[in-house]
Parts: C-alpha cells; sequence; structure tokens
C-alpha cells in the first residue's frame, strides 16, 4: 500500500531533509517514528529536499507498507514519536503511480524578511533580518524579469547536482505585511539555493543598491559570479507542492491559476535543498 503523507517542520534544528550519518535530519525522525507505527522499516520519498534550517509548511512525501493501519492511526501515531519540531499533519492512500517528487507539476516556497531596524527576540530562525528598508515595488518589477523558462545557473549553488539548469518560474509575488516582506516564488521545480539567490537579488534591488533591470542582467548572465550574495536559510519555507488531481491530493489555493498539464524537470538530488528540490532547493 502506498500513503501520501502531509508534513510540517522548523527546520532550525536539522541539517535539512535527507538522511545523513550522525546528523539530525527530517527523513530520519520521521522514517523512525513510521516504522515504530508499522512494526517493520519504513523507507519515505519527499517532494524537496530542504536543506538545513529551512522549513516547511506541507511538505509531501510517500511510503510503502504491508502494515495495516486506518490513516489517523499512521497520522496519531507517528505523531507520538516524533519530536516537537515535526508533525504529520494528513494521511491519505494514493495509488502505485503517485511520486511524491516525480509526480509534482509545481512547487510553491516563501521567503520571509522581518524588515525592521532590531532583530526578533521571538522569531530569530523562522525570518530572515534586513535592517535597511526595502522597497517593495522595484522588487516586484525585478521578480517579473525571471517569469518564465530560462537558463537559471546565475541563481544555482556551484555545488547543485541538477542536469540541467533550466527552469520554468510561474509567477512571483513579492508583498508587505508591517514590519515583513515577503516573497512567494512557483515554478516546476528549483536548482540548488535558488530562491535564497533570487532573495538576495530582490533585497539588494530593494535596497536601492541596484535597479530592477539588473535582475535581467543576472539571469541572461547565466554565471552564479554575477549574482551577488545568497540570502540566509532561516527565512525560507517550502509552502505546497502542486500534482495532478487525479491523484486526489487537496489543491493548495496557491496553485488555482496553474492547469494540471504543466510540465515538469526530473530533478537529481542534491543536499542542500538538496533540494533543490530534489535536487532542489530554493
Amino acid at each position: 500500500m502506498r500513503i501520501a503523507l502531509t508534513i510540517e517542520y522548523d527546520g532550525s534544528a536539522f541539517s535539512g531533509w535527507q538522511r545523513q550519518n550522525s546528523r539530525r535530519t527530517v527523513q530520519a525522525c520521521v522514517e523512525q517514528a513510521l516504522s515504530k507505527v508499522a512494526d517493520e522499516p519504513v523507507s519515505v520519498v519527499c517532494a524537496g529536499r530542504t536543506d538545513a534550517s529551512v522549513h516547511a509548511l506541507e511538505q509531501i512525501a510517500h511510503f510503502e507498507t504491508s502494515a495495516k493501519r486506518d490513516m489517523q492511526a499512521w497520522t496519531l501515531g507517528a505523531n507520538t514519536h516524533l519530536p516537537d519540531d515535526v508533525r504529520i499533519i494528513g494521511a491519505r492512500p494514493v495509488s502505485d503511480a503517485f511520486h511524491a517528487r516525480s509526480s509534482a507539476l509545481a512547487r510553491c516556497y516563501r521567503y520571509i524578511i522581518l524588515n525592521r531596524n532590531t532583530r526578533s527576540a521571538l522569531l530569530p530562525r523562522q525570518t530572515t533580518w534586513c535592517f535597511y528598508p526595502l522597497d517593495i515595488e522595484p522588487m516586484q518589477k525585478a521578480a517579473d524579469y525571471l517569469i518564465g523558462e530560462y537558463d537559471f545557473s546565475s541563481f544555482r549553488a556551484q555545488g547543485c547536482q541538477s542536469k540541467s539548469p533550466c527552469r520554468r518560474v510561474d509567477w512571483i509575488m513579492v508583498r508587505r505585511e508591517d514590519e515583513r516582506v515577503i516573497i512567494e516564488i512557483v515554478a516546476n521545480a528549483f536548482l540548488h539555493h535558488m530562491v535564497r539567490n533570487i532573495a538576495g537579488v530582490l533585497m539588494t534591488i530593494g535596497a536601492g543598491k541596484e535597479k530592477p533591470k539588473w535582475a535581467q542582467q543576472v539571469l541572461l548572465a547565466h554565471s552564479r559570479s554575477a549574482g551577488g550574495v545568497t540570502a540566509p536559510p532561516h527565512g525560507l519555507y517550502l509552502v505546497a507542492i502542486h500534482y495532478p488531481r487525479r491523484f486526489g491530493l487537496p489543491r493548495h489555493a496557491l496553485f488555482d491559476p496553474l492547469p494540471d498539464n504543466l510540465t515538469r524537470f526530473d530533478e537529481p538530488g542534491s543536499n542542500e535543498f538538496p533540494i533543490p528540490i530534489d535536487a532542489n532547493s530554493s
């Protein structure tokens, strides 16, 4: 039986999603908890392998099991064996054709910037702090240059293992909510550190250090050296994954404008987002 999970976690104290020897990872915690419920070894496959300190609101994963349990038992039972910074918030049976990573049509990431002159005492690991004022209007203009299918070599980490630098960005939205500036990006997949590198460029432009056109110049340079600073991981969240309707997973409102016939890239795994999201990351 194949089961799909929706998982929420605070990545602050994890060395990312992917299982690693002698390191605390989300995958290892989830597999250990599920194995206790199943009374057999369980291995999980996720939609996007997040990096150290990156969070998830709706990570999707699947696993195979011969154990007979109802869906509530998988959720509540596993949560009793999980640490406080990881929770399984949903479980449902899916067909054998479903694959958490390769069935995904698009992903959404959110980058949250605390834009004020002092750091947060309450959320130091859930936001990235930026003390200089950010103007979201030029940030949005810059982001618009990145929408479409392009070679995003300028926004990939040097160690990115993806075979192709091409990705399709469906939309980017920059908005302000009081002291927070929020960047949301939807794409078919992401290169390693792609979201954080885009955030770094947009923050530079929002601070008035570059004009919006600079984002296009960075994109067309096809060189990481053109892109500036990689933004920190703390404000990055995997928000949602978009799958074809035939699999019966809940459809996030963020994807309502998107059709189900989107193309996708198979992503090799790396590690840091190792996503890149699954190679994927941001």
